[in-house]
């Protein structure tokens, strides 16, 4: 479509170039051609600007261009981005509506209209899957489960299975008994690989619009907020209540039956092992208050020089004494 256009739907304004020209994909700064548009992810990189020969770049409204570069200005620029992908090169299409007959859904089971379920899919006993939502292939919802309103479940991600509980006794593990279920509300999306384990009582439940990354473990009973984030490779033991808007980046591990607040921020590879209030960012092993974290970390980096300078002290400390005063020596 012409660039104009394109700036219209996207909420976008022009500035420079032509708006006539047409354009006809999205890509990078770097490999981005004429006829195409890309997008400035990230301002430290504002420099790359000079050299693209994308038609147009998707910027923040605020950001300074160079001479001669054609921007698209947006108040929420990632978001014009997803508009400007769903433009120019649409969202997937399904190779075939509704149940697949290599799919496995159990008679019991209630499907929305407009759901799609691949090949080797599998939907148990019970279960309940909403409208227009998809399970790709190898996607397991276990015996009822409740999956809402436009629901995705990626490849080989797994909905339902038994929490993982076993009661020590005589030196054996006995397994504990599974009553519960996983509910997951509307809009949610789950990654591939990723596990998300029926409640022993009640409910594992996953709040409206919380977008699950690949290789994913959520444990039993554990309660995530709507509208929040969970980056690859988590790990949230059982009991853990999550409030909503909150966002877990990668390789972060949760401690079971903690309570985080509403809007938490947990930075990569964070352990968590104790309650997090609401709002507070953290980071770190053990996690703790990302202001204080940075400085940590500043200092962790620093350790061999300053245990030079601590040997260096000792032995002038060993100095003074062994001559019963300062020595000459001059302290550090």
């Amino acid at each position: 479509m012409r660039l104009d256009e394109l700036a219209r739907r996207i909420g976008a304004e022009r500035v420079g170039g032509d708006g006539s020209i047409d354009v006809t994909a999205v890509s990078t700064l770097e490999d981005a051609r004429a006829g195409q548009i890309a997008f400035l992810s990230n301002v430290r990189h504002a420099k790359q600007l000079e050299t693209t020969k994308a038609s147009a770049v998707i910027v923040p409204a605020a950001i300074k261009t160079p001479p001669g570069v054609t921007v698209l200005r947006a108040a929420d620029p990632h978001y014009a981005f997803a508009q400007a992908m769903a433009e120019l090169h649409g969202r997937r299409e399904h190779p075939f509506a509704g149940v697949h007959a290599r799919a496995h859904v159990d008679p019991s089971a209630s499907i929305g209209d407009g759901t799609t379920i691949y090949p080797g899919a599998y939907v148990g006993p019970g279960v309940r899957v909403g409208r227009d939502c998809v399970l790709y292939p190898n996607a397991v919802v276990y015996d009822g489960c409740a999956l809402g309103d436009r629901v995705t479940v990626h490849a080989g991600a797994v909905v339902g299975a038994d929490g993982f509980d076993f009661a020590k006794h005589d030196g054996v593990h006995h397994k504990v008994a599974q009553a519960g279920n996983v509910v997951i509300e509307d809009d949610v999306e789950i990654g591939a690989n990723s596990c998300i384990d029926r409640a022993i009582v009640g409910s594992t439940f996953i709040g409206r619009g919380t977008k699950i990354d690949d290789m994913v473990m959520i444990g039993h009973g554990v309660r995530i907020g709507a509208g929040s984030i969970v980056v690859a490779q988590v790990g949230i033991a059982g009991g853990v209540t999550i409030g909503p808007n909150s966002t877990i980046a990668g390789q972060v591990g949760i401690a079971g039956h903690l309570t985080l607040g509403e809007g938490v921020t947990i930075a990569a590879k964070s352990g968590v092992i104790s309650d997090i209030p609401d709002g507070a960012a953290v980071m770190g092993q053990p996690a703790m208050p990302a202001s204080h974290g940075r400085r940590v970390y500043s200092i962790f980096t620093q350790l061999p020089e300053l245990l030079e300078r601590i040997k260096t002290l000792e032995q002038q400390v060993e100095d003074l004494s062994a001559t019963g005063g300062d020595g000459g020596v001059e302290v550090v």
